[in-house]
């Protein structure tokens, strides 16, 4: 007996994307000839990633390994979760299975990109499970601030993993039913071999409110302002705080009016499938406000996080066509700043603020993460063997590997783990056995990957130290100068004002070519590469910058 129990394979876990960050979550597992791909989402790009719109994971081990990959399964329909998918599936169209609301919100998504009749989709139903190669997949119910988040069982021949996806416990959600703990417990009786858990509030201690808090604040918000246009920014995905916010105003008497493309987009969505009740009449199209005084209105739109784009920066920036901040309104946030977007948002806040609006950002927003007590009454419930944090920065799974040994996990079997690392575990071992590419790929357009670090790279330059071109026309075969040297500057110094420097430019560049031209060099690499070194000397000591210089040679 013994004997086979040392030749248990191990299952791998191997994280694509979502640590070392939040967003951009990827995990697949594999066993043997099976490969399950636990959601698909995008992160949005650092400051440093100049033009850059989105990034999404690698999934180049995927691509090598297609024959092994037997599905997606997403646990909710947030962007940091689903985003990815209409790029990922061109190389990698297998099936996706999701709950009702977040496959709703996936095929809307496909719309746009033309994929719906190339793409398999089914609807899984909580305490369902479905086989994929030698692994089960139960959806288990949570909370999470956008309806229908799930976790799951993975059910492997290694042992069973609960993946929690993002989670809170919350008893009184404002739809649907409280997360089944019962289920995890009983997962927990029965041994789980590892729990992957949601690192992002593993900072704060205590529990997480319930999303029904927020609905009392803006309760004492409306009754507070009833003189006043009230505007609520929130995150369009929160199909729950959209439905508070509209229990107030109808309870004040006041029409809503929704505004922003994904809110607009997702709403609807969830109106289709039942996730959210709207009182009839209750809801004008934007071009009817002016039909209403300002204290019978209420605005819900998008742009809590400050993105310029959006419709609450539009409207802070007096650039949106069809409404405009006046002093008496009053603003809501109703969402944290993500962290690293505390400028935009503070920025966006004094733009109303200048305008004459009250802005209102205190009790207005709870998170849809679990603070300590809930991450720590999961493993509580799973018991796991091993403990692997996911969806968090270094510093978060730090956190939480400090939190999972005070509940009992010896050090030895938490793993911290980055991007690409492959994991192995059974109930003998577990250890990393090797690395993936997992860097994570960079859309710009409709290019998919094809800004790598060397055109980031340039792009920064351009950026600090702007370009100089320098134009010459060279006479075929005699290699005489018959036009030029000209230069064209471009974000290094406004040329009007700096004729001199631009002369004795072009003089170092003459110079460089006599030099090139009497030694009779016809090579014009070495040309070009003469012309930017000494034209790049003579600047720096000039001005102390280094512009990028592009020298041209044309022959006539």
């Amino acid at each position: 007996m013994n004997e086979q129990i040392t030749d248990i394979k191990g299952v791998k876990i191997i994280p694509l994307g979502g640590l070392e960050q939040i967003g951009m979550n990827m995990t697949a597992f594999e066993y043997e000839d099976s490969i399950i791909v636990v959601d698909c989402g995008l992160s949005f790009p650092d400051d440093e990633m100049l033009g850059i719109d989105l990034v999404i994971p690698d999934v180049t081990y995927l691509k090598d390994n297609i024959s092994k990959v037997k599905g997606f399964v997403i646990t909710h329909g947030h962007e940091d979760h689903i985003g990815a998918l209409p790029y990922v599936l061109r190389d990698i169209n297998v099936p996706i299975y999701a709950t009702k609301l977040t496959i709703g919100i996936i095929e809307n998504k496909f719309k746009e990109h033309n994929l719906l009749k190339t793409t398999k989709r089914k609807v899984i139903k909580y305490g369902q499970s479905i086989n994929l190669g030698c692994f089960r997949i139960e959806f288990i119910r949570t909370n999470h601030s956008i309806s229908d988040a799930a976790a799951f069982a993975i059910f492997t021949p290694a042992g069973t993993i609960v993946h929690t996806g993002d989670f809170k416990v919350d008893y009184t959600p404002v739809f649907g039913n409280i997360i089944d703990l019962q289920r995890f417990g009983e997962l927990g009786k029965k041994g789980v071999l590892a729990l992957l858990c949601d690192s992002t509030n593993v900072e704060r201690p205590g529990f997480t409110m319930s999303e029904k808090t927020v609905g009392k604040v803006f309760d004492n918000i409306f009754a507070d302002n009833v003189r006043s246009r009230i505007i609520v920014a929130t995150f369009a995905s929160n199909v729950d705080r959209v439905q508070q916010i509209i229990n107030s105003a109808a309870k004040f008497g006041r029409k809503v009016v929704i505004e922003g493309r994904s809110m607009v987009n997702i709403i609807s969505i969830a109106q289709d499938l039942g996730y959210i009740n709207i009182p009839d009449n209750i809801l004008i199209e934007i071009e009817q406000m002016k039909n209403y005084p300002d204290e019978q209105l209420t605005l819900i739109t998008t742009g809590s996080q400050g993105e310029s784009m959006a419709a609450l920066s539009r409207m802070a920036a007096s650039i949106h066509k069809k409404v405009t901040i006046k002093p008496g309104d009053t603003v809501i946030f109703s969402s944290n700043p993500i962290p690293g977007n505390e400028k935009q948002v503070s920025k966006v806040i004094n733009e109303l603020s200048m305008k004459g609006a009250k802005v209102i950002f205190q009790d207005t927003h709870v998170s849809g993460h679990a603070c300590q007590e809930e991450i720590k009454l999961i493993y509580a419930l799973t018991k796991p063997q091993y403990a692997v944090p996911i969806h968090g920065e270094y510093r978060h799974l730090m956190k939480h590997a400090e939190l999972a040994q005070t509940m009992g996990i010896p050090k030895e079997n938490v793993f911290i783990i980055s991007s690409g690392d492959v994991l192995e575990m059974s109930k003998e071992k577990a250890g990393l056995v090797g690395k993936v590419p997992a860097q994570g790929v960079l859309v710009d357009g409709l290019g998919v990957g094809d800004v790598g670090n060397i055109v980031l790279r340039d792009r920064q330059h351009l950026a600090e130290n702007g370009l100089i071109i320098v134009v010459v026309t060279l006479e075929k075969y005699s290699n005489q100068i018959l036009s030029g040297p000209d230069i064209v500057s471009r974000g290094f110094v406004y040329v009007r004002e700096s004729e001199n420097l631009m002369d004795e430019a072009k003089e170092v560049v003459y110079s460089a070519l006599e030099r090139c031209l009497n030694k009779n060099t016809s090579d014009w690499g070495k040309i070009k590469s003469e012309v930017k070194d000494s034209l790049s000397d003579y600047l720096w000591k000039r001005t102390k910058r280094n512009p990028m210089i592009l020298p041209i040679i044309m022959e006539v």
